[in-house]
């Protein structure tokens, strides 16, 4: 029995059919057992989640790295730094490969969101995007079409407009963008403003995505950062206590 075959039996999961099962197939078929465990994991409460959620995202990070038309060398070096810092140097080397790979596949980005749109949870999708942002912007600049391939995601996966906003408002940085961040305008009240960030404090809080492991958790707190940090800052421009 083959690798792909081998892993199908042992822990199968939502991702391995589909167009994102056919994707991360032919992966496999590059790369050695070791290398694929950083995805394929044992069959454990919670790990299919997980390795659904890794599977998609390395190839949503494909997609959007390959938007403009190049792909450079300071988004896989930014990529690499992120997987070091939440999955620690061996594991993040097995993903880079797996990356490094699903670049050079053809991606049918519809029936991919498709699929995940089903299967991903809803904190999760926000976390997927908040990734994916991440990528775009690791050449500090964020391109319209960068923009454009995470917008279309976003909507593709069932973001809501208001929650798309906030998130990209850690990324493209625009004169309100503490208030885009709570998902306001600047007209908002006070108490608009105090009920705002309770909601999102709620909605991004890491325990909802504590079922896709620790390393995903960290990335939820970023966007909770960013919450409080938008938030003191409304606070300080009117006076707030």
């Amino acid at each position: 029995m083959g690798l792909l075959g081998s892993f199908v039996g042992a822990s199968i999961g939502w991702w391995t059919l589909g167009p994102i099962g056919a994707i991360m197939g032919l992966v496999f078929g590059h790369l050695t057992e070791e290398q694929t465990s950083f995805v394929l994991e044992r069959k454990e409460e919670g790990k299919q989640d997980r390795s659904g959620f890794l599977a998609t995202l390395l190839v949503l990070m494909a997609a959007v790295m390959k938007a403009d038309g190049r792909v450079l060398r300071v988004e896989l070096d930014y990529v690499k730094r992120s997987l070091v810092a939440t999955f620690g140097e061996v594991e993040a080397g097995k993903a880079l490969l797996m990356l490094r790979d699903v670049l050079n596949q053809d991606i049918p980005l519809n029936e991919v969101i498709q699929q995940a749109q089903v299967n991903v949870n809803y904190a999760s999708k926000l976390q997927l995007v908040q990734l994916l942002y991440g990528i775009a912007l690791s050449d500090g600049h964020v391109s319209f079409a960068e923009n454009s391939m995470v917008e279309r995601i976003a909507v593709g996966l069932g973001v809501s407009v208001s929650d798309f906003e906030s998130i990209k408002a850690m990324f493209v940085k625009d004169a309100l963008g503490a208030y885009k961040v709570l998902e306001l305008d600047e007209s908002a009240s006070n108490d608009q403003i105090k009920k705002a960030y309770r909601k999102l404090v709620v909605l991004y809080h890491p325990d909802k995505v504590a079922h896709l492991g620790e390393d995903i958790q960290k990335s939820a707190e970023i966007k909770i950062k960013k919450l409080n940090e938008a938030y003191e800052q409304i606070k300080k421009e009117r006076g707030l206590k």
